[in-house]
C-alpha cells in the first residue's frame, strides 16, 4: 500500500492521475472476469466455506473501521487540545 501512496503522490506532483487498475495493469473489469473469479472461488472453496469466509473478511474490515476512527479521533482530540492550550 506504501509503494501505490508513493505511486499516486508522483503522479499527482507530475500532474497525471492514474487509477488503481491501471496501476496494475489489470484494466476495467467486464462482467465476464467477475462471474469466472466468482466461479473459481467457489470451485476451490466451496459453498459450505464462502459465508465462513466473508465473516472473518467482515470483521477485520470492521476492525479497521473501528481502529481507524480511534487514530482520527486522538488526532482531533490533540488538536482541540493544543488550540486550548494556545488560547490560554
Amino acid at each position: 500500500m506504501a509503494l501505490f501512496s508513493i505511486f499516486v503522490a508522483l503522479t499527482k506532483k507530475q500532474g497525471i492521475m492514474v487509477s488503481l487498475t491501471q496501476f496494475l495493469f489489470l484494466g476495467p473489469i467486464g462482467a465476464w472476469e467477475v462471474f469466472l473469479l466468482l466461479t473459481v472461488i467457489l470451485i476451490f472453496f466451496g459453498a459450505k466455506k464462502i459465508p465462513e469466509l466473508a465473516r472473518g473478511l467482515g470483521k477485520g474490515i470492521r476492525e479497521f473501521k473501528d481502529a481507524s476512527s480511534e487514530v482520527t479521533k486522538s488526532i482531533e482530540d490533540g488538536m482541540k487540545d493544543k488550540k486550548e492550550d494556545n488560547k490560554s
